[in-house]
C-alpha cells in the first residue's frame, strides 16, 4: 500500500520534529518563552509567507476546488450534531456549547494541516480553501454567538475586524490575488522579491511542529472528571464522525474518487484547531474544555489518518 507507506513516512517526519521540540522543552532550550516565540513567529511571519508563496504559484482555478463543499458541510453537520448531543446529554450553557461545537468542527489547517498536506498528501495548497472558509464563515459566526452569550450584545465592529487579525488569511488572500493577476496578465513578482518570501515561508512547518512538541511537555489533560464525556464526544466527532461524513459526501454526493476522495477524508480527520482555545480565552469560557478537546483530538488524529490511508490510498 504505497499510500499507507507514504502516510507513515509523513508521520515519521512530523513525529521526529515534534519530538525535537519536546526534548528542547525538557532541556529548557529557548527558556520559558521558547514555545511562545516559535508560535508567534510562525503565526505572524512564516506561515503567511508560506501560504502566499504556495498560492501565488497555484493556478487560480485549482485553489477553490469543489472539494470545499465537502469540507464545509462535513464541518457544519458535525457542529450541529454536537449541539444536539449537548441538548440531550451534557446540558452545557450556550457559550460552552459554542466552544464544544467549534472544538468538533474547526480543523487545525495550520499547525497540523500544513505538515499533513505537505508530507502525506503532497500538496500544501490543499489546506488553503479550508483556512479561508473557517476564517470567513465559522470564526465570525462563532464569535458572534460568543458575543451574544457572554456580553449580551453583538460587537459587529469587532467581528468585522477579525480577518485583519489573521495573518494566515491575509497571506492566503494576497497569494490568491497574485495568482489571479498572473493568470490574467502573465505578470509575477520578480525572483529577488519572491525568493526571500519563500525562504521565510519554508521555516513555518518545522517551527510549528517544534512549538507543538514544546507544548506537550508538562501537560496533564482530562483533570476535570465532569467534562470528560463531552471532551471524549468532541474527539469522536472530530476524528471519526467528521471523516465518515466527508467520505459519504465526497463519494456519493460529489462523485470524487482517487486522490481527491483521499484528500477530502484525510483533511476531515485533522485535529481541532488551536484557534478554538484562543477564542475560549478571549471570552473566558470553556478554557479547560477547549484545551483538553484540542489535545485529545491531536493525539488520536494520527491513528485515524493512518487507518484512512490504509483503506483509501
Amino acid at each position: 500500500m504505497p499510500g499507507l507507506l507514504s502516510a507513515m513516512q509523513g508521520f515519521c517526519v512530523i513525529g521526529i520534529v515534534i519530538a525535537v521540540g519536546y526534548v528542547a522543552a525538557r532541556m529548557h532550550i529557548g527558556g520559558p518563552q521558547g514555545q511562545m516565540v516559535l508560535n508567534r513567529f510562525s503565526f505572524f511571519v512564516s506561515s503567511p509567507c508560506l501560504m502566499f508563496a504556495i498560492l501565488s504559484k497555484e493556478p487560480i482555478f485549482e485553489i477553490f476546488h469543489s472539494s470545499i463543499v465537502v469540507a464545509f458541510f462535513s464541518a457544519a453537520l458535525v457542529g450541529l450534531l454536537f449541539v444536539i448531543l449537548n441538548r440531550l446529554f451534557f446540558h452545557m450553557g450556550a457559550a460552552d456549547t459554542t466552544i464544544g461545537a467549534l472544538n468538533s468542527l474547526y480543523l487545525n489547517s495550520n499547525n497540523i494541516g500544513l505538515p499533513i498536506a505537505t508530507y502525506i498528501l503532497g500538496n500544501p495548497a490543499l489546506v488553503a480553501p479550508i483556512l479561508v472558509m473557517q476564517q470567513a464563515i465559522f470564526t465570525p459566526v462563532g464569535l458572534t454567538v460568543l458575543d451574544v452569550t457572554t456580553k449580551g450584545k453583538v460587537s459587529l465592529k469587532e467581528i468585522a475586524r477579525q480577518p485583519l487579525h489573521q495573518p494566515l488569511l491575509i497571506g492566503s488572500l494576497l497569494g490568491i490575488i497574485l495568482s489571479a493577476v498572473n493568470a490574467k496578465t502573465g505578470w509575477f513578482l520578480p525572483n529577488f522579491l519572491f525568493d526571500p518570501i519563500k525562504m521565510i515561508g519554508d521555516s513555518a512547518v518545522p517551527m510549528i511542529l517544534m512549538a507543538f512538541g514544546m507544548s506537550l511537555h508538562g501537560t496533564r489533560p482530562m483533570q476535570q472528571k465532569s467534562s470528560r464525556p463531552a471532551i471524549l464526544t468532541v474527539a469522536i466527532l472530530k476524528n471519526i464522525v467528521m471523516p465518515v461524513i466527508a467520505f459519504l459526501l465526497a463519494y456519493f454526493v460529489m462523485g470524487f474518487r482517487g486522490a481527491t476522495l483521499y484528500a477530502c477524508v484525510v483533511l476531515a480527520a485533522l485535529p481541532t484547531g488551536q484557534n478554538v482555545y484562543n477564542y475560549a480565552a478571549r471570552y473566558n469560557v470553556g478554557l479547560t474544555f477547549a484545551r483538553d478537546g484540542i489535545l485529545l483530538s491531536t493525539m488520536t488524529s494520527p491513528v485515524f489518518i493512518a487507518v484512512i490511508a490504509a483503506l483509501l490510498s
